[in-house]
């Protein structure tokens, strides 16, 4: 089989997971992504789940569509792009048979992926095994080793720390203040100052720390708990930034590319 004719089962919708789902795509691999019915994602600007919510997400020229059918699949690669569907146990597997499965959920622990699943099974970030219950592990912290291919053990333990943007990082990502309805009139790609009120969660403000552009944000409407993640702000001011995928992310995508290209016995992605 060429490789072009892998077929790619993505677990996730995220920033992590739409800069893999990407990066595959335009490799000209055969991608499906899978996602929870209500996604709370906040990179919504390079994330393909929006199209649950949307029916279609375009990010920098490729567009995932959702569909509600794995018959739907054929038709969506044909169209040269992304099949993304409503699937939290990524059912689909049983009738797609992908040759590779990814899980890009990024929940920091196994939600079911499971060695077995499929002939390469990669798994992201910490929660997994490699020789255990996934195939290969790809490293998703910032460092070093940020997208190395892991073949036995685990990634590294998650720091808790945001990317850092002009030299920012904790002070630069807005969080749930408690539970309750998220309520913003921000858009992503909007301006904001130290200090001005960005969204609500069940009536209490929440101010940026510092001023910038609102890189990314949870969709309005959404019930939360205390301490999630509800957006970004950017002190560079790119609104480009919104919408273009981060380093950190090809970084993962290409180490992702490269455990698929190990296995198959084709020589890889070098790393520096």
């Amino acid at each position: 089989m060429e490789l072009t004719q892998l077929v790619v089962l993505i677990r996730g919708g995220g920033e992590v997971a739409s800069g893999v789902a990407h990066r595959l795509a335009t490799a000209h691999f055969k991608v499906c992504l899978t996602e929870i019915a209500q996604p709370l994602a906040v990179s919504r600007g390079v994330a393909f789940c929006e199209a649950i919510y949307d029916g279609k997400k375009e990010i920098e020229g490729v567009t995932a569509r959702r569909i509600t059918s794995a018959n739907e699949i054929p038709k969506v690669w044909q169209e040269n792009e992304i099949p993304i569907i409503v699937d939290p146990e990524a059912r689909v597997k049983k009738t797609l048979n992908p040759d590779v499965l990814v899980d890009a959920i990024m929940a920091k622990r196994n939600l079911g992926t499971k060695i077995t699943d499929v002939p390469l099974v990669i798994g992201l970030g910490p929660g997994f095994t490699a020789g255990k219950d996934v195939h290969m592990v790809v490293e998703t912290n910032d460092g070093k080793n940020l997208g190395k291919v892991i073949t036995e053990g685990e990634a590294e333990k998650d720091t808790g720390i945001p990317v850092a943007i002009g030299g920012l990082t904790l002070e630069r990502v807005l969080h749930s203040p408690k539970d309750g309805l998220f309520l913003t009139k921000k858009e992503i790609g909007d301006f904001v100052a130290a200090g001005e009120i960005v969204a609500s969660v069940a009536g209490h403000p929440i101010k940026a720390e510092i001023g910038g552009i609102v890189r990314a944000l949870m969709r309005r409407g959404m019930k939360v708990a205390k301490g999630t993640k509800l957006g970004e702000i950017d002190p560079t001011g790119s609104k480009k930034a919104c919408f273009t995928i981060r380093p950190k992310m090809s970084k993962i995508a290409d180490g992702v590319l490269e455990a698929i290209l190990m296995r198959y016995n084709v020589q890889g992605v070098q790393h520096d």
